[in-house]
């Protein structure tokens, strides 16, 4: 990876670290580690609203990897709503506030819909059209369009605009979101050629950011894709990584034991379909 890209990555898609803490940060949560990575930005998010967004953007991709640890992420978001000014930071806070009720309507107690779209729509009421900020804010719009309201429609134009964004921003990192999920809503429609190409490439973006904890869901999507026994490599070594980052993501974690349990077949996606009678859309990536 070219010097310094790992910082711009690092403050690209959930957002993460400023100033000298950046690299630390990175490899911390690139490895799963967001309490650690939390830790490093607590004494300036009391005071630098930019590091408390950052701080609460961890703790809430947090939560969407383990399913848990929903205090932590509510409390350091109510802390940088508290601290922002200006309307890009009031637009960073409000994008946050409706990621993170998406992650509790998913993996959480409860739905959070209505709180999604609300804190959403006001993101894009805050955003001028050319913001940086827009592509994330797409993206976010497209999970809550595919995984709550089962709208694919809306989803792929949302996913298509935040893949463009990301591409004229250099996000890499959402990028590598981008096309997971549109890969995704492909080899739903039956196209698994256009699927393949899209795990693949989030595949390898995933692996020349070094983000090691995303590497783990692409590697099963693309198994998805896969013949057999090419399929049976992919989802070993994705069960490996899942299993060395201490069990997350924890749905992806349960994907794989259901995948590797006595007579379950081997080529079948365990596809969201059963999962989302509960309104868990567990066995894809979720965010």
């Amino acid at each position: 990876m070219p010097d310094g890209a790992h910082k711009e990555v690092a403050l690209s898609e959930h957002g993460t670290a400023l100033g000298g803490t950046a690299d630390a940060v990175w490899r911390l949560r690139s490895r799963g580690c967001w309490q650690e990575a939390a830790e490093l930005l607590r004494p300036s998010a009391a005071d630098d609203p930019d590091a408390a967004l950052n701080r609460a953007e961890l703790l809430i991709e947090q939560a969407l990897f383990t399913g848990d640890h929903w205090e932590p992420a509510e409390d350091a978001l109510r802390l940088a709503e508290a601290r922002v000014s200006g309307t890009e930071q009031r637009a960073a806070a409000a994008c946050a506030r409706g990621f993170l009720a998406y992650v509790a309507s998913v993996l959480g107690p409860r739905d959070r819909l209505d709180e999604a779209q609300a804190a959403l729509g006001r993101t894009s009421a805050l955003l001028p059209p050319a913001s940086p900020g827009r592509p994330l804010l797409d993206f976010r719009r497209g999970l809550v369009a595919e995984n709550l309201q089962h709208d694919p429609g809306a989803a792929w134009i949302a996913y298509r605009r935040a893949h463009d964004g990301a591409a004229e921003h250099g996000d890499e990192l959402l990028r590598s979101y981008t096309w997971q999920h549109l890969a995704s809503l492909a080899l739903a429609t039956g196209d698994r050629e256009r699927a393949r190409e899209g795990f693949r490439a989030s595949l390898r973006l995933r692996e020349e950011l070094g983000f090691t904890v995303g590497v783990a869901p692409a590697l099963a999507a693309l198994a998805d894709v896969s013949e057999p026994v090419e399929a049976a490599r992919l989802r070993a070594e994705a069960a490996r990584l899942v299993q060395a980052l201490g069990g997350v993501p924890v749905w992806l974690a349960r994907r794989l034991r259901a995948l590797s349990a006595p007579g379950a077949p081997s080529d079948t996606r365990v596809g969201p379909q059963a999962e989302r009678r509960s309104g868990r859309p567990l066995a894809d990536e979720v965010g």
